[in-house]
């Protein structure tokens, strides 16, 4: 029996023999006491291995020192300092302490590796490893948090602005580089690639003759998915391997990049106006001072073919439809089974086509990807829905598929709990911040009188004791009781409408298959063409048991 880390330890370059030195190459059980998790994190690739396995020795040296044994060594390439970032290994590691308990200790080797978000993170987790009696300790600054819980608050916030300045800088130089027709790093258009160094993009001579066969279809107003078709038949495939889809084609065609120009796009933001990490499509050409296009090397197409691409494309736009049309918001739901039915030739899904259900291989790549499967809409609908009415009345109250139906149902039927969880998470954490920076004021810096000190205080103590007791709300078990009979859950479907539908039918189901019709015109009962594979078809006690339990922890480590 080998340790679960153990492919991450040697994809970071160790070698067995030094494994077994480190004492990373058993597993480790025990008495959580004489446990602890390693935490290793970097934000870019280009930060050294080797730098990570020597912070690895020195975090087991001084787990040896502490006679602590190393249960998990949890490793991720993450921010740390953006919120819309989800840390899964991070959320693991804590979640192994301050939920299930297995282990009392984690280490990080600084503190800006554990966290750049500041006190009010960092406060609300040292609060959760209290209450469990656990500890943080950082290596490189010998700082253990049940003694020197200032002193990390301290230094967090102190790594939450030093990202701060990072991303500043780093925006000016990205900018600068803009200005001055030099390619800022990414993923570069299919067709171009830029050399290590070199700043500029130059022509792939592997991939450049067929980024131009598909600008010269373009041009000659060739459809997308004709030109995907037609490079999926003489089995060309993308710069991954896969094949080529309409959708793909029109991406590329939008691309400024594609011409060789500097692009210029604009920031997603959410609705407080925050960066969410994502740009917007397409963008247009950064212009000079002189209202020129900013070049940054070779292009496959000129600056005035992609003009004229993008006017072909416009051409065939119709307005209030799929096609072209970005300004006609986000359409309602009218299709029961998009993404639930899967084709019986490529396995792969079928989209809604209007009156029927087709593969969507081979709408989008062309008939030498799949042939393709297609039924009418309202008849597979109606099939599903027979199908779904006669499982969920088989089954018994205490079906697990059941209990899933119910919890989806009333995730769906309240979905601003959610978000208002959310916003009570961000609220609690900006308040613990709030706390840790007023006694920084009083305590470290004596920059604050105590009547005045005491006053704050108790306002935000107020305020954090608030906000817990309404997460604790958020986070009771909700009684399913009402849902659990299976004739409740059929009247319910009557009801619900086609997004509530789909929200239960997808609790029952991993999928249907349609298998293929024998031949043109053929009257084969479609329930008969239909294989439903139920989620309760192959239930594995201790999977399930496990996965409860991930997602207990899941949900409880992002609130």
């Amino acid at each position: 029996m080998e340790r679960e880390d153990l492919p991450n330890l040697r994809a970071l370059g160790f070698e067995d023999d030094e494994l077994k030195a480190l004492g990373l190459w058993d597993p480790v059980s025990g008495n959580p006491a004489d446990l602890a998790e390693m935490y290793l994190r970097r934000s870019k690739k280009k930060d050294t291995l080797s730098a990570l396995r020597e912070q690895v020795r020195r975090m087991c040296w001084h787990a040896g020192q502490e006679g602590k044994r190393i249960r998990h060594v949890w490793f991720e390439q993450k921010s740390a300092s953006k919120a819309y970032v989800r840390r899964e290994e991070f959320d693991k590691a804590t979640a192994a302490i301050a939920d299930v308990g297995i282990s009392k200790t984690l280490y990080v080797f600084k503190t800006s590796r554990l966290s750049r978000r500041g006190m009010g993170q960092v406060g609300l987790l040292l609060d959760k490893f209290e209450e469990r009696q656990a500890r943080i300790y950082v290596v490189a600054e010998n700082i253990d948090s049940t003694r020197s819980r200032m002193v990390l608050a301290i230094l967090s916030e102190q790594a939450r602005e030093q990202a701060a300045d990072i991303s500043e800088f780093t925006k000016i130089g990205v900018d600068g580089n803009k200005a001055d027709g030099r390619w800022t790093g990414g993923v570069a258009p299919y067709g171009l690639h830029s050399p290590q160094g070199s700043g500029k993009l130059v022509r792939n001579p592997v991939e450049y003759p067929t980024a131009r066969r598909i600008a010269e279809y373009l041009l000659a107003r060739k459809t997308p998915g004709w030109i995907a078709n037609k490079l999926n038949s003489e089995e060309l495939s993308t710069r991954h391997g896969k094949k080529w889809t309409g959708p793909g084609i029109i991406s590329l065609s939008h691309s400024v990049t594609w011409a060789g120009l500097v692009a210029n796009r604009e920031k997603m933001l959410d609705k407080n106006g925050k960066d969410v990490g994502k740009y917007h499509r397409g963008g247009t050409p950064l212009l000079d001072k002189t209202g020129n296009p900013i070049s940054c090397g070779e292009g496959v197409i000129t600056f005035a073919e992609h003009v004229k691409i993008n006017a072909i494309l416009a051409e065939r736009a119709q307005k209030g439809t799929s096609i072209g049309d970005r300004t006609r918001g986000k359409r309602e739901i009218v299709a029961l089974l998009s993404n639930t039915l899967r084709c019986g030739l490529c396995n792969g899904p079928m989209a809604n086509g209007g009156v029927n259900y087709r593969c969507y291989a081979r709408q989008v790549e062309g008939p030498s990807s799949c042939k393709g499967v297609s039924t009418d809409r309202k008849r597979a609908d109606a099939a599903a829905t027979a199908m779904w009415h006669d499982h969920v009345l088989s089954l018994t109250s205490e079906s697990p598929t059941i209990h899933a139906i119910a919890k989806d149902w009333l995730a769906y039927s309240d979905p601003e709990k959610d978000a208002r969880k959310a916003h009570v998470s961000a609220a609690l954490e900006s308040a613990v911040g709030r706390e840790m920076k007023l006694e920084k004021e009083f305590f470290v810096l004596g920059r604050m009188d105590e009547e005045k000190y005491d006053r704050l205080r108790e306002q935000v103590a107020a305020q954090i004791a608030e906000l817990k007791a309404e997460l604790a709300e958020f986070s009771q078990v909700v009684d399913l009781s009402p849902l659990m009979d299976p004739f409740s859950l059929a009247d319910l479907w009557e009801d619900a409408g086609i997004g509530g539908q789909r929200a239960l039918l997808k609790a029952a189901l991993k999928g249907i298959t349609l298998t293929p019709a024998k031949y043109r015109g053929d009257r084969t009962p479609i329930l008969e063409r239909m294989e439903a594979h139920w989620k309760d078809d192959s239930v594995n006690p201790a999977v399930e048991a496990a996965w409860e339990a991930w997602e207990k922890g899941r949900t409880q480590t992002a609130v």
